[in-house]
């Protein structure tokens, strides 16, 4: 199977380097190029993209605002975004959007065309370098949001001990050796918790762990 890959960069060599690591891999196609958000927005209504990968600040429309009006018009399209700069507010809002992943900008190439299968095929995806920043930030900078806490009261005890643990950063195997459980139990969990809260993967139930004080710093 063919992915389908749009690129939204405003710079013109990092649209060519992206540019040659897809075209060098025979189940990645190119579809097209956006040198802003709001280019990326309706070159995507035309091309259809399955994946899209999305510089955080650009003009006229940034990555962020451009996730958002990408994602509501289309939940399938995964994003994945690639920035020079590190873990802060934008690429955390980016997440928030509705994003898939997030990697730095000097990726290597073959890391680069790994992530987007990845992201292709469901999976959540953060370069390690980056998760533990991305847990910090969560975990320093948005204090817990009471209002956004309501949505937990769907979930069952054994849901929200999952969530909980995936909130820390966790993987299944070490949530289902922490809780005594089968991998299988771990995964059930998961996906009664993104079915009931309506989130399109892990990265969202990290954040919102965090949004609704679920995960705290002290709970890491």
């Amino acid at each position: 199977m063919t992915i389908r890959v749009l690129i939204a960069d405003d710079q013109p060599l990092m649209r060519a380097a992206f540019d040659m690591t897809i075209r060098a891999e025979p189940d990645l196609e190119l579809v097209g190029e956006a040198a802003d958000g709001q280019e990326a927005v309706d070159l995507a209504r035309l091309v259809h993209p399955d994946v899209v990968l999305m510089d955080v600040r650009m003009p006229t429309l940034d990555g962020v605002q451009a996730t958002k009006l990408l994602v509501a018009e289309d939940p399938s399209i995964k994003i994945l975004i690639l920035t020079t700069f590190d873990i802060d507010e934008y690429a955390i809002e980016a997440l928030r959007a509705g994003a898939s992943g997030f990697l730095l900008k000097d990726v290597r190439p073959e890391e680069l065309a790994q992530a987007i299968r990845v992201i292709a095929r469901g999976d959540a995806l953060l370069a390690p370098s980056v998760t533990r920043r991305l847990l910090d930030t969560l975990a320093g900078s948005f204090p817990p949001q009471p209002k956004q806490a309501r949505v937990l009261g769907s979930l069952t005890d054994g849901e929200l001990r999952v969530l909980t643990l995936v909130g820390t950063g966790l993987s299944n195997d070490e949530i289902a050796h922490e809780l005594f459980v089968a991998d299988t139990t771990v995964r059930t969990h998961l996906r009664h918790i993104f079915e009931k809260l309506e989130l399109r993967d892990r990265i969202q139930a990290v954040v919102l762990a965090y949004d609704t004080g679920l995960v705290q710093p002290d709970t890491r």
